[in-house]
């Protein structure tokens, strides 16, 4: 029980404030808002999922709202050229893919720090970005929006693969080995040399695998609006990175499960309509995730400092 703590705290958090809103805000369980509100954070859950792994890894990618922009760009792009959607999908998977081989390249090849590089490519995409379309929106065709289908399918749709995929990149990452080297190589990178795992090569798939969930989700934004902006991807970076440390990922590596990930996410998104039904004003929004970001940093130094005791003999 000890081991899911941060999980089951952040998960009794939730609960807190859904019964408060049944309490005092019963207009918050209206579904279709709700279904929106789930619809709009279906990418930033994906995208989540990448971040969880790359700190899993004692790494960091404050880079990823840049190439969200990017990849959900170039998949307009595509779109409004007449490419078919089956195609810009996986041309907005391998663009960031491409652009995860790259950080990867740098950080787990020439052993560069991982916050240094991510920054640099943040810039330099965001630059180029804005240098390339001078915030003009990206038009889409028709039968892009909500995959060609209604908008209630459509929603229900983008909010099935986000939650899929986490279930399954959550039990790949507990039973599969490759998963079980990410935590291998987060918790001593020397440790899992010695047990024969390569902790470059563990380090670099996951970046490459960050930006491939990056762009997957870029194309999971792109169906729901008839135009893409540039900066769709503004402030992503800070929101996965809030959503994994809430949710129990050691930002000190080898420790978290995407479960916490999914519902510290949850806990953060549900904020905001929050706030707005029991009629608080806006700007308390950032200041209350900002103390559970706070609470949640300073829970984990705790434990992490915490004396570990040896097992009683029987």
């Amino acid at each position: 029980m000890n081991r899911y703590l941060r999980e089951l705290s952040v998960a009794g958090a939730l609960g807190l404030l859904l019964l408060a809103m049944a309490i005092f805000a019963p207009g918050f369980y209206q579904p279709q808002p709700l279904l929106s509100l789930a619809t709009r954070e279906a990418p930033t859950l994906v995208v989540a999922c990448g971040m969880a792994l790359v700190i899993l890894c004692r790494q960091i990618d404050i880079s990823v709202g840049s190439q969200f922009s990017v990849c959900g760009v170039a998949a307009g792009l595509m779109a409004a050229a007449k490419v078919p959607l089956f195609l810009v999908v996986p041309a907005a998977i391998g663009i960031g893919a491409l652009l995860g081989a790259i950080n990867g390249v740098l950080i787990a090849g020439l052993q560069l720090p991982s916050i240094v590089v991510t920054l640099a490519m943040m810039v330099t995409l965001r630059q180029g970005l804005n240098l390339q379309q001078q915030g003009v929106f990206v038009n889409l065709p028709d039968g892009v929006q909500w995959f060609g289908l209604s908008q209630l399918q459509g929603q229900w749709l983008v909010v099935a693969i986000a939650v899929l995929l986490t279930v399954l990149l959550g039990l790949a990452l507990r039973r599969l080995t490759a998963g079980r080297w990410v935590y291998a190589i987060g918790s001593d990178a020397e440790a899992a040399r010695l047990a024969g795992i390569r902790p470059q090569l563990g380090t670099f798939l996951v970046f490459v695998v960050m930006g491939a969930l990056t762009g997957f989700a870029a194309a999971l934004n792109l169906v729901q609006a008839p135009q893409v902006q540039p900066l769709s991807g503004s402030g992503l970076e800070l929101k996965v990175i809030a959503a994994v440390v809430v949710g129990g990922v050691a930002i000190s590596g080898g420790r978290g499960n995407l479960w916490g990930v999914f519902v510290g996410l949850l806990l953060l998104a549900a904020i905001a309509p929050a706030l707005i039904h029991l009629r608080i004003e806006a700007y308390w929004e950032k200041a209350i995730q900002g103390t559970i970001i706070l609470l949640a940093v300073v829970t984990d130094s705790i434990r992490g400092r915490a004396p570990k005791h040896p097992a009683r003999s029987h």
